[in-house]
C-alpha cells in the first residue's frame, strides 16, 4: 500500500510540474505579445569600440601577437579620431585614438590612462525611423542628425546615461 500512495504522489508532482510549466510558459508569451511591434530593427553587434593612448602599440599587439587581420589607420577628423579596425570573424574590434585637440577620445584617455572600452556599436535597420522612436522613449541622442560613420553609414550615438552607463552607437546596416 505504501508503494501506490508514493507513485501517485510522484504522478501527483509531475502533474503539478506540467501544470506550472504550462502556465509560466503562458506568462512568458503574454509577455512577449505585449511587446509593441517597432517599425525598426536592432541588428548584429557591429564593434567594440577601445580607446588606446598608443595606437601602433595596440595595431601590433593585435596584429603581430594575436595573429589578426588588422586594417591601415584611418583618420576621422569630423569625429576628432584615427581608427584601426581589428576583423574578428563575427564582429570587429575600433581602436580610436586621438586626432585633433578637441577630440573626445582625449578626454577619455585623460579620465582612463591605459584606455578602455569607450562605446559598443549595433546596427540598425532603420536609423531614422529608430532615432523618432528612442526620442519618443525619453532615450537622448548625442546629436539631431545621424552623421556618416567610420564604415560611410549614418551612425549616431545614445547617452550613457540613458543606457546602464553604456555609450551606444547605432549604424544603419
Amino acid at each position: 500500500m505504501a508503494t501506490s500512495i508514493f507513485r501517485v504522489t510522484g504522478l501527483s508532482c509531475r502533474v503539478h510540474g506540467i501544470i506550472q510549466a504550462k502556465r509560466s510558459v503562458s506568462f512568458t508569451q503574454k509577455q512577449a505579445q505585449k511587446i509593441p511591434d517597432s517599425l525598426w530593427k536592432l541588428g548584429r553587434l557591429n564593434h567594440v569600440a577601445i580607446a588606446v593612448p598608443d595606437l601602433e602599440k595596440a595595431k601590433s599587439l593585435y596584429q603581430n601577437v594575436l595573429g589578426a587581420q588588422v586594417s591601415e589607420t584611418v583618420p576621422l577628423p569630423e569625429h576628432g579620431v584615427y581608427t584601426i579596425f581589428v576583423e574578428l570573424g563575427n564582429t570587429k574590434l575600433e581602436l580610436l585614438h586621438p586626432l585633433g585637440q578637441n577630440s573626445p577620445i582625449s578626454n577619455f584617455l585623460q579620465k582612463n590612462k591605459a584606455g578602455g572600452m569607450h562605446h559598443i556599436c549595433i546596427e540598425v535597420d532603420d536609423i531614422e525611423g529608430a532615432m523618432s522612436d528612442l526620442k519618443k522613449k525619453n532615450i537622448r541622442l548625442l546629436s539631431e542628425e545621424p552623421r556618416i560613420g567610420a564604415h560611410g553609414k549614418p551612425v549616431v550615438f545614445l547617452h550613457p546615461k540613458d543606457c546602464d552607463g553604456v555609450l551606444v552607437e547605432l549604424e544603419q546596416a
